[in-house]
């Protein structure tokens, strides 16, 4: 066994890039000039790496977890000639990493791999283990090509296995040459619990192939399905789930994950919005409708995204109250106490649908205040109540010392006379009440509007029926008892005034 002795670390996806400006001549060329070509080298690793950097394997970040110690050659194993690489999964609770992977990148300007088909390996396991990953086109630089197969089982004998490329067309001046993920074996068939074991596999005559075989017989864009959004303008919605089912000619189906820059993306109304060549669909209209669709090399992948906009953004009034006085349960403009849950979920009795989480930042709707920053908005649908839990945080909510509850609410739907949304606050863990005690709000209270359709609610803790112990709050509930069923919710906070 011979390991490498050095070992580059680097992010798997780059936060931003360098620009660089080159100052020369200005020179004409000619019209019929020839394009730069590339090398069309297929050999990636044979019993040596094949044009690769000197230190070939580029780690994922250790920082995310990668252990950058299990990669190395090995003299004593190998499917053809006398040496292949050997990659020693880490146990789950290995102190430094509990997965290993990296890429393999090309030593030059990259390669010309237009006329290939296939990236094909030999591999086997010391058990039957399973890769997570395995893959090319992830450079850690543009990283626009990636295409990679997902839990690729393993034998204890010799077997080879193929991604298939999508597209070789687009493959002018590839870097990225081979991936690959793994971690630890569930051994107990328990799930994910963090007491994977660690175990090792082979990897042998890595190479692009044209094999001249390859079938699609599925492509998909959002995982075929046909969805409906709506947005508003300065939105951005990432069109995901992009794959495709590939026959081998050998009676084998594989699943591939394709990066967006494969696909051409067709969108009918561009005044409507925009869709970048990374899948990124930009919202720029103020009304409108359109319908973005994909061909992946001249087939038509199976889903689209119809998207209306809905305008400029109606965000919720911005606070202005100074922050040490407020003790925030749900706002962008405080930082928030720790939050169990902003929807509980208590089947069977409720129907509420929306707040899933407990991360402020990662709700139902996202949008766009003027100044360009994001304001998170809850928006529930199918209200007969839910509730913002904190009896399972670091400790239960002391607003002993507040006097108001704010909260903005914005109905969508038309509000009749007899609706209400009834407030409560609980004191006291889940299981361990001690008291609660609650307030109305009418339909004329709810009705009380800005232009935005926003009611910015202040209710005095002193109008709360009940005993309520202020001093550890655990939960706040909105019930509705069905007579309203869509609200926006913004802006939760308690306050001095």
């Amino acid at each position: 066994m011979k390991y490498l002795k050095q070992i580059q670390t680097k992010t798997l996806c780059l936060l931003s890039l360098v620009s660089i400006v080159l100052f020369g001549c200005e020179r004409d060329l000619p019209a019929d000039a020839p394009l730069a070509t590339f090398p069309n080298i297929a050999d990636v690793f044979t019993d040596v790496p094949v044009n690769l950097t000197d230190e070939f394997f580029i780690s994922f970040d250790p920082s995310g977890g990668a252990n950058v110690n299990g990669f190395g050659t090995d003299e004593n194993e190998a499917y053809q000639g006398t040496t292949s690489i050997r990659i020693d999964v880490p146990a789950a609770n290995n102190p430094d990493g509990g997965f290993i992977g990296g890429i393999f990148r090309d030593r030059g300007e990259g390669r010309n791999l237009t006329q290939y088909d296939a990236l094909t390996f030999w591999a086997k396991g010391s058990t039957t283990g399973t890769i997570g990953e395995v893959g090319f086109g992830a450079d850690f630089l543009d990283d626009k090509f990636p295409v990679s197969r997902s839990n690729i089982q393993l034998t204890t004998d010799w077997k080879k296995y193929v991604v298939p490329i999508p597209d070789a067309s687009k493959l002018t001046q590839e870097k990225g040459m081979f991936l690959f993920a793994a971690g630890g074996l569930d051994v107990l068939g328990d799930g994910p619990n963090g007491n994977e074991i660690g175990w090792t596999f082979w990897l042998d005559e890595i190479r692009f192939e044209n094999l001249g075989t390859n079938l699609a017989v599925n492509t998909e864009i959002l995982n075929g399905e046909d969805q409906v959004v709506e947005a508003f303008t300065g939105s951005n919605i990432t069109i995901s789930g992009l794959s495709q089912t590939v026959n081998l000619g050998t009676g084998e189906n594989v699943n591939i994950n394709i990066a967006p820059a494969y696909f051409d993306f067709i969108n009918s109304n561009s005044s409507v919005a925009t869709v970048s060549e990374s899948g990124l669909v930009s919202v720029v209209g103020s009304s409108g409708t359109t319908t973005i669709t994909a061909i992946l090399n001249n087939i038509q992948a199976n889903g689209s995204l119809e998207v209306t906009s809905n305008g400029q953004f109606p965000s919720a009034p911005i606070p202005t109250r100074d922050a040490s006085n407020v003790i925030s349960l749900f706002s962008d403009a405080y930082t928030n106490v720790p939050v169990r849950h902003y929807n509980g979920f208590f089947e069977p009795y409720q129907t509420t649908l929306g707040g899933a989480g407990s991360d402020p930042n990662n709700v139902d709707i996202q949008g766009m205040l003027p100044d360009g920053s994001l304001d998170n908005i809850i928006n529930y649908t199918q209200l007969n109540f839910v509730s913002i839990g904190t009896y399972e945080t670091v400790q239960l909510v002391d607003a002993s010392t507040a006097t108001h509850l704010h909260i903005d609410i914005n109905v969508r739907e038309t509000i009749d006379a007899a609706d209400f949304i009834r407030l409560e606050l609980e004191s006291g863990t889940f299981t361990g009440t001690t008291a609660n005690g609650s307030f109305v709000l009418s339909s004329a209270a709810l009705s009380n509007v800005n232009s935005d359709g926003w009611a910015s609610i202040d209710v005095p803790l002193a109008s709360f029926s009940g005993a309520v112990d202020f001093s550890s709050l655990g939960q706040l509930f909105f019930i509705s008892d069905g007579t309203i069923s869509n609200i926006w919710v913004d802006n939760v906070y308690y306050y001095n005034e």
